[in-house]
């Protein structure tokens, strides 16, 4: 190796092994074994999807929403936030929120979940991820059969809730309502949720 090539090496910072994906993509195992995988790394479509930093509305909203919720599933059901559901060998998405079926066994050691232990998924809508909320991800959630799905925005004077409804015959989601600064449901089970709550934060 000549000098030149060593003072190159030297100087020229090693890129970790996930910047260049394999010919067929990742598969959903990856996730759990590529080293110094940034967190909440999602898997769409094969490719590796990395979040931005969050807004003030994004972390507000994620509170408001899991305190809520941890008062009103029924019991036996359990409420999570940014942690994987594995819908197939190129897909493994990251909803912000989700509520598990009852029973669901979950230990200090679960890094995802199967669609089948899912009976909501939640995002909160960011500038970065807006295609991949609105399009590509319900449509992922939908053909793997998760039941019910909320889509949260923020507007200049509220927040807007989108939920969604499965549709089996389709395999895809409905619109059932929208809703400004307050939650308000019977249906996946009893909500009301005040969401105007993060302007007191």
């Amino acid at each position: 190796m000549t000098a030149e090539a060593v003072i190159q090496e030297m100087t020229t910072p090693s890129l970790p092994d996930w910047v260049f994906p394999p010919p067929e993509g990742f598969v959903a195992e990856d996730l759990d074994h590529i080293p110094d995988l940034p967190a909440h790394t999602e898997l769409i479509d094969g490719s590796l999807v990395f979040v931005s930093p969050q807004r003030d509305f994004h972390s507000s909203i994620m509170y408001v929403l899991q305190k809520g919720l941890l008062q009103c599933v029924p019991p036996g059901h359990r409420v999570r936030r940014e942690m994987s559901i594995r819908l197939g060998p190129r897909q493994r998405p990251e909803p912000d929120m989700m509520v598990l079926g009852p029973d669901v066994t979950v230990s200090r050691d679960t890094t995802h979940f199967s669609p089948e232990d899912v009976l909501l998924v939640v995002e909160v809508v960011s500038p970065d991820s807006e295609e991949r909320d609105r399009k590509r991800k319900p449509q992922l959630y939908a053909e793997a059969c998760i039941p019910h799905f909320w889509r949260i925005e923020s507007t200049d004077d509220s927040t807007v809730v989108y939920v969604y409804e499965l549709d089996p015959a389709t395999r895809g989601y409905a619109l059932s309502g929208i809703h400004h600064d307050r939650l308000k449901l019977t249906v996946p089970f009893d909500v009301d949720l005040d969401l105007s709550e993060i302007d007191q934060l």
